[in-house]
């Protein structure tokens, strides 16, 4: 005999599928995430300010 299913359930599960392989592929395609953004932003503007604060007084 053939298993019960509930189909809701399977096209939810279907749609989530979906919505996973989509974020996927836009996540791929755009990037990294913002915090990963904001992160080497950071460390970037720490390293210029350590990089100025280094230089000597021209004259």
């Amino acid at each position: 005999m053939a298993e019960i299913v509930n189909l809701r359930t399977v096209k939810k599960q279907a749609a989530r599928k979906a919505a996973r392989s989509d974020a996927d592929a836009n996540a791929a395609k755009h990037g990294r995430k913002k915090a990963e953004r904001e992160l080497e932003k950071a460390r970037s503007e720490k390293a210029a300010r350590t990089l100025d604060g280094h230089k000597r007084e021209p004259g």
